[in-house]
């Protein structure tokens, strides 16, 4: 398993510091590095890396922020001489913070604790051929596995999500565009700003409402001739 890597720093020093680190360890390859995260940013549009080494304090565009502007995460460690970001990382799902200096064993022992996530899970997003699932990660430590075919409605509270399925409720820190978009088009359609649905859990449409588990669910105004058309052409097919 060979983990891409970027890292995002001002300040050249660190930069080289966790560059070093990363050489000594085989399953790392730092493919670039940023002294800002605008050019990160921009270069995360076409490109994609396992795991991202993430500065806070930076000129124009913080961490934190640089962060909002990813559609797609990768798995994140925050490197920061201020501690008192530590509470807030994790809010933003950070596998781990690193309080600069970084010595090599503490490195080392974040690596391995990212190398442990991704050969326990695969990825954060497993798929299979029968079953496809996706791990959701509740209570700040706990992945949790969830079934695709269970899932029934996504609701939007803010800057978390409830996923409702079958059997069960889940309240994630994760945006409903965000999670819409990792989920398969084919199977899932936002209708309202706050609301993602399971296309083939729709029991009928009413007017700008869908029934889903004896529930009805109003469809946005401006969602509504996308939906119909794509339930209708999904049941006509």
């Amino acid at each position: 398993m060979i983990l891409k890597v970027i890292i995002i720093d001002d300040e050249p020093l660190a930069i080289n510091v966790i560059e070093s680190h990363s050489e000594k360890i085989d399953q790392l390859e730092v493919v670039k590095t940023f002294s800002n995260a605008v050019n990160a940013s921009i270069f995360l549009q076409s490109n994609t890396v396992d795991l991202i080494f993430l500065d806070i304090n930076m000129p124009v565009l913080d961490g934190f922020g640089f962060l909002e502007t990813l559609k797609k995460k990768p798995m994140v460690v925050i490197t920061s001489a201020h501690a008192e970001y530590a509470l807030k990382s994790y809010e933003v799902e950070a596998i781990d913070y690193l309080v600069k200096p970084v010595s090599f064993p503490r490195f080392l022992k974040t690596v391995k604790r990212v190398i442990d996530l991704l050969s326990k899970n695969e990825s954060i997003h497993q798929k299979s051929n029968e079953n496809p699932s996706i791990f959701i990660k509740i209570d700040n430590k706990k992945l949790q596995k969830v079934y695709l075919n269970e899932i029934l409605v996504v609701e939007s509270l803010k800057d978390y999500i409830r996923i409702k399925t079958t059997s069960d409720k889940y309240i994630i820190h994760k945006t409903l565009t965000g999670f819409t978009d990792e989920l398969p088009k084919d199977k899932f359609i936002r209708i309202h700003r706050s609301y993602t649905v399971a296309i083939d859990k729709i029991q009928s449409v009413e007017g700008n409402s869908v029934e889903i588990d004896d529930i009805r669910y109003t469809i946005g105004r401006s969602y509504c001739d996308e939906v119909k058309k794509k339930i209708l052409s999904d049941y006509h097919s």
